[in-house]
């Protein structure tokens, strides 16, 4: 038996004001889980993107892929950008609902360009379908980058969760398809592993507000009848790539809480990234559990993970 994970005395008070942790998602509750997804996730408009004129923001068609930009206003000249790919397990989430908080902490204070990428979602489309939407929203970019005044050698992939997973995949993809190199990798909790078969998988059940069985649906939906088959190729599950050359990535961040379902298929990747010799940095923040950021943004933990992200990125990027 798996022993009982630590749980941040701040965020299990969070946790315990919103009723505890959420049931398990199965597959026969998957429609109805996202339809209230999406009401509890509205899409800002472009209006309130702007903030009072604190952001620039604009919708883009990036060759069929939504994308929506934004920039501290007034910034002068071409920024470095973070293509940043939201969570919801593949199967939520929208590239509206992220950039508030996008912005305020990591454009703002760094001086930097955002442009969030509406995904389709699983089940009706499957890998490899958002990755594609992924890379093809990043070779517009680039193709656009005067336009979009970005700088088109310092574009970071960045991500949480589903978006962290997809990120990595992306980063993989991109070498292995010639480029264009992302300047770096931003992998927050990232959905890395179909497989669940790790200890904290097992440790987190019950106390994670994503568990084992919510985890295997939302694989399920993306992979259908790919999902944990032993052949899976590492751009569907980055994690199956440990076994490969992880050779030639660029610098990445990678975090997860203690008490999270992922954290150990986190911390294998950024075990198998450092032994390929690569410039990995990863923080397990102490009692954490998925998405704890959001769930108590004003908790100690949840500002120290906001504040190392920013300086990883102050560092990487000059």
């Amino acid at each position: 038996m798996e022993t009982v994970p630590y749980l941040d005395p701040e965020l299990a008070a969070a946790l315990a004001a919103r009723g505890g942790v959420p049931a398990p998602l199965t597959p026969g509750g998957l429609a109805a889980w996202q339809r209230r997804d999406a009401e509890r996730r509205p899409r800002p408009t472009l209006g309130q993107l702007a903030d009072g004129g604190r952001f620039e923001a604009a919708e883009h068609d990036a060759d069929g892929v939504a994308v929506v930009s934004g920039r501290p206003a007034g910034a002068d000249g071409p920024l470095p950008a973070l293509l940043y790919l939201h969570g919801g397990g593949l199967i939520g989430g929208n590239a509206y609902a992220v950039m508030p908080r996008v912005l305020r902490e990591l454009a703002e204070p760094l001086g930097l360009a955002v442009l969030s990428v509406e995904y389709p979602l699983a089940p009706a489309a499957r890998y490899p379908a958002p990755l594609h939407a992924c890379r093809t929203a990043l070779l517009w970019a680039a193709a656009h980058a005067g336009r979009l005044r970005i700088d088109p050698d310092r574009i970071v992939l960045a991500g949480k969760s589903a978006g962290g997973g997809l990120a990595a995949a992306l980063t993989l993809l991109l070498r292995d398809r010639g480029g264009p190199a992302p300047y770096g990798q931003l992998l927050l909790s990232p959905m890395l592993d179909d497989r669940g078969t790790t200890s904290s998988t097992r440790q987190a059940a019950g106390h994670d507000t994503w568990d084992a069985t919510s985890n295997a649906t939302a694989w399920h939906a993306a992979l259908g009848p790919l999902h944990r088959a032993p052949d899976l190729p590492p751009y569907a599950a980055p994690a199956r790539a440990r076994a490969h050359d992880l050779t030639g990535l660029p610098s990445a961040y990678l975090e997860v809480g203690s008490a999270e379902t992922f954290r150990d298929e986190v911390t294998a990747y950024a075990d198998a990234l450092c032994r390929a010799g690569g410039h990995v940095e990863l923080h397990i923040w102490p009692g954490a559990v998925h998405g704890f950021d959001t769930l108590a943004p004003d908790a100690a933990v949840s500002r120290t993970a906001v504040a190392a992200r920013r300086d990883w990125l102050r560092r990487l990027l000059g």
